[in-house]
This record gives structure tokens, C-alpha cells and sequence, in this order.
């Protein structure tokens, strides 16, 4: 294996964790899995937050103090932020176009599509103050008396999904809160607590206050205080070394563990969880390619020099694996700052700046798999949204990812908040559960490699600022 490249090991680990996740469950080693190969998975995830969480901090503060100035760590910012944002929307925009052109949600049956738009009007009924989208009543027609009465007893029988509710609840918590409530949030009463509760909008606000006083204070005061800073930093890189090289064993484990737990004890489930959906699915997966293989490498050939996208993407790929088996662009953080440094050669001052920043409220691949899914799910209850409540989305799911929680599955939380936008039924995520754990994968790739493209894009405008 020593002679085989690193990233060519993670990609044989994922491959044999699906074959044997589907062996697993085929000759009932789902309990041996869950109690002696899943943990292992947990481990890893664990030992990459461990290190992620000191690291954003040394790093920025470090980074931060190695710059020349304070101007120069203005212009960095305001330039990082912009940037974000600019993706941010454009890979919605993509996401937006595919869905409209492909339209996934009309694909189904009419009467599967005539069902689920009397599910849409029953909870209009049940919630008179969200506004119709528009005129028509499918439940008010006589034909329809039979289905509709037949819908209302499966909704019945059914109830309420508990993991549904309990998005919602979050959800909910999250848009009771005031207009300047998420500035307030920003700002860390203690910092030792936001540690301990990986508040990273709080930890880096912290480390970019503590790096901006170390440039003020006289250098003879500063220079004891940056060298125990740097020498940390050092120290959680290597950690960062040495975790990478067991990474295959690892990402094995994760693979395998996540799948078996998906499927539990039927074999069609785990085939369920890769092929339900397909048609939303590989529209989603389509889009995420498309800015992640095309937009974001045309950036950096564009604005980069002497980085071709063949070579961007080659730099960035075990960055890439890590965060398609960790779903967490925090927990990919520490490989990602070490794949942009060394292969792309993004100074530290400015990777330990723009990355872990990029892991809080750069969410490109969440918000475009919003867009789709929003749209999709419109499509499947026969709601056609007009160009004026696709702006919405497109707003609504910039500023929701600012913020968003760096681990799997947190932007199911935030489509509630964009469904709500828009005036749908925020329990429809339940229709997309199924194959959100493979999406996630997927989206999390593109997240980490928006991190990295900024950061390139950033470090070729700095060095020919200066």
C-alpha cells in the first residue's frame, strides 16, 4: 500500500466500504459492523473535530499576526466575504437552472402529482395564514372526493415524523430569534464555552480580535506571544500529518459503518438509499458537478496564474475524499488547510484566514442542493414558483448558509427556513430524507472545494496587491 498514492488508497477504502456495507447487510453482519467497524468511523470524525476546533484558532491568530498590517487584513476580509457571497449565489443560480430545465419534480405519475398537491392543499387548509401560490383547488373538485378522503386517512394513520418535527423545531427557534440576534451570536461571552461547543462564528471572531491586538501591541511584547502561537499551530499540523496517513483505514470504517446503519436489516433499503429519488437526485448531483468541476477550476484558471484546472483539482482531491466520507467541511477543515498550502501553495496568512472562515459561512454546495430541492418538491405537488419566488430562494439560501452548522445534514435544517420563504410546507424534507445522507456527501465536496478555490483566488490577489 506505501507504494500507492494517498488519494488513490482513500478512493479504494470508499469503493470497499460500499462493497462491504452491501455484504453486510446481505448476510446479517450489521451488528458486528455497528459494534466493531462503525466506531472506528466515530473515532475519526472525532480525532479531525479535536483538532479542527484549536486549529481555526491558532491558525487565524497566526495568520493573522504574520500579515504586514491591519489594512492589509481589511482588504483580505472584505475581499473574502464578497467572494463567499459571489459563489454563493452563483451555485445556486446553476442549481436553479438545472432543476427548471430538467424539471425532476414532473417526472412522477399524474396521479402520484395530483396526491401530493391534496397533501398541499389540505396543510393550506390547516395553515390559513401562509398565502396560496396560486387558484387552483384539485381538493375542491368532485372527482377528487375519493382521493382526498383517502389522503386524509393516511395522513392521519401516519402522523408526524419525529426527525421531521424535530428540524422544524430548530428551524423554528432559529427564525424566532430578532434581526440582529445572529450579530449578537457572533460575539462569544466566553470563550473557553465556545471551545467546548465548537461556536465557530465565536471562536473566530475571538482569534481575528486577539491576531488584530498582537499586530497593535509593541513587537517586543508581541514577539513571545506569536512564537508559543506559531509553535501550537505547528504542533496541530502535524496532528493533522498523522491522521492523514491512516486516513484509508479510517474512511473505510466511516463508509462502511454510515451505510449498514442506512440500510439497517432490508437489502432494498440500501438500494433505496442509493436510487430513490433518482430523478431528483442526479439533477442535484449534476449541479453540484458543474461548480465544482467546471465553475470553480475556470475561476482559478482565469484569475490564478500558472494554476491550471487540471492541477487545482489534482491539489484539492484528498481534500476532496475527506469531506464526500466525513459530510463536514469543519472536520475536513485540517486536511484542507494542509492540501491548499502544500499544493496550491496559498500562504499561511492567508489560508489560516479565509479557510476556516470559508468552513462557517461558505455553504455553495448546500444552498444550490436547496434550490434544487425547493424547487423539485414545488414541481411534485404541481406548484409552479415564478422567477419572483426563485429570487427568494436564491436570498434566502445565501444568507441562511452564513452561519450553518459545518456538519452533516445541517442544511436540512436551513431548507425549512427556505421553504418557509416561499410559502411551502416545511415537512416536505421527509420526502427527501431518503437520499439526503448520499447528497450531503456530495455537497460537502463542493463546499470544501469553494474553501479552496477563494483561498487560491485570494492569495494571486494579494500577491500582486503587495
Amino acid at each position: 500500500m506505501k507504494r500507492i498514492a494517498l488519494h488513490w488508497q482513500v478512493i479504494i477504502a470508499l469503493v470497499l466500504g460500499i462493497i462491504y456495507s452491501i455484504l453486510a447487510v446481505q448476510y446479517g453482519w450489521q451488528e458486528f459492523t455497528k459494534s466493531w467497524i462503525d466506531p472506528f468511523g466515530s473515532i475519526f470524525i472525532n480525532v479531525l473535530k479535536l483538532i479542527a476546533v484549536p486549529l481555526v484558532l491558532f491558525s487565524i491568530i497566526s495568520g493573522i499576526g504574520s500579515l504586514k498590517n491591519i489594512k492589509q487584513l481589511g482588504r483580505v476580509g472584505v475581499k473574502t466575504l464578497l467572494i463567499y457571497v459571489g459563489t454563493t449565489m452563483s451555485a445556486i443560480i446553476i442549481g436553479l437552472f438545472c432543476v427548471n430545465l430538467i424539471q425532476p419534480g414532473n417526472y412522477p405519475s399524474d396521479e402520484s402529482r395530483l396526491e401530493k398537491r391534496i397533501e398541499y392543499e389540505l396543510w393550506l387548509r390547516d395553515n390559513p395564514d401562509v398565502p396560496r401560490l396560486d387558484k387552483e383547488c384539485y381538493s375542491c373538485k368532485e372527482e377528487n372526493a375519493e382521493l382526498v378522503a383517502s389522503v386524509i386517512e393516511r395522513i392521519s394513520r401516519e402522523g408526524v415524523n419525529e426527525d421531521v418535527a424535530d428540524k422544524i423545531r430548530k428551524a423554528k427557534e432559529k427564525k424566532a430569534k430578532g434581526p440582529l440576534q445572529p450579530l449578537v451570536d457572533v460575539v462569544p461571552p466566553n470563550i473557553i464555552l465556545a471551545l467546548a461547543e465548537m461556536e465557530m462564528l465565536q471562536i473566530i471572531f475571538f482569534a481575528v480580535f486577539f491576531g488584530l491586538v498582537l499586530i497593535m501591541i509593541d513587537k517586543k511584547k508581541s514577539k513571545a506571544v506569536s512564537r508559543l502561537i506559531d509553535g501550537l499551530n505547528e504542533v496541530f499540523i502535524a496532528m493533522v500529518n498523522i491522521v492523514i496517513k491512516t486516513m484509508p483505514f479510517f474512511v473505510f470504517a466511516l463508509m462502511a459503518g454510515s451505510l449498514v446503519k442506512a440500510a439497517g436489516d432490508n437489502l432494498d433499503k440500501l438500494q433505496e438509499q442509493l436510487v430513490f429519488l433518482l430523478n431528483y437526485s442526479w439533477v442535484v448531483v449534476f449541479g453540484l458537478a458543474l461548480v465544482a468541476f467546471v465553475l470553480y477550476p475556470t475561476l482559478v484558471k482565469i484569475f490564478v496564474k500558472g494554476m491550471s484546472m487540471k492541477g487545482f483539482l489534482r491539489g484539492i482531491s484528498r481534500a476532496q475524499l475527506t469531506a464526500f466520507s466525513t459530510s463536514s467541511s469543519m472536520a475536513t477543515l485540517p486536511v484542507t488547510m494542509e492540501t491548499v498550502h502544500d499544493n496550491l501553495n496559498v500562504p499561511k496568512s492567508i489560508s489560516s484566514f479565509v479557510l476556516p472562515i470559508g468552513a462557517t459561512v461558505n455553504m455553495d454546495g448546500t444552498s444550490l442542493y436547496q434550490g434544487v430541492a425547493v424547487v423539485a418538491m414545488a414541481q411534485f405537488h404541481m406548484i409552479e414558483l415564478d422567477i419572483a419566488q426563485q429570487i427568494v430562494i436564491v436570498l434566502t439560501a445565501t444568507l441562511a448558509s452564513i452561519g450553518a452548522a459545518a456538519v452533516p445534514s445541517a442544511g436540512l435544517v436551513l431548507m425549512i427556513v427556505v421553504l418557509e420563504s416561499v410559502g411551502l410546507n416545511p415537512a416536505w424534507i421527509a420526502i427527501i430524507l431518503p437520499v439526503d445522507r448520499i447528497l450531503d456527501m456530495c455537497r460537502t465536496v463542493v463546499n470544501v472545494t469553494g474553501d479552496a478555490t477563494v483561498s487560491s483566488l485570494i492569495a494571486s490577489s494579494e500577491s500582486e496587491a503587495l
